[in-house]
């Protein structure tokens, strides 16, 4: 029993599963399917949403099943501002996604170096 067992945890762990998907909402729609988005082609919107906010020279952001972090290199202008604005850019693209749970948005500024 206890092989079975071991031999059953080592196949879940050697699947992927669909932890690289972002669950949608569901539609008021019973009968469509369940839409997913991954989490790479959503970490490449944000970042692109990101680097259409004035000031930003360089954005990498990573989206995890909870967290999304954004690290953003400001050029010129003011780092709260900057911060603030790729913050609500990046709000507001979340909410076009439409996720069914929408993790939790970290933002960090820093200006360019030399």
């Amino acid at each position: 029993m206890a092989a079975a067992l071991g031999l059953w945890l080592v196949i879940l762990a050697l699947t992927p599963g669909r932890r690289h998907l972002l669950p949608m909402a569901a539609t008021d729609n019973p009968d469509a399917p369940q839409a997913a988005l991954d989490r790479d082609g959503a970490a490449r919107l944000l970042r692109d949403t990101a680097l259409r906010v004035p000031g930003v020279s360089h954005a990498d952001v990573r989206v995890r099943r909870r967290r999304i972090n954004a690290r953003v290199q400001v050029a010129f202008r003011d780092l709260d501002t900057v911060r603030t604005e790729v913050t609500e850019a990046l709000t507001a693209q979340l909410d076009a996604l439409a996720l069914a749970r929408v993790p939790r948005l970290t933002v960090r500024a820093r200006r360019r170096g030399p």
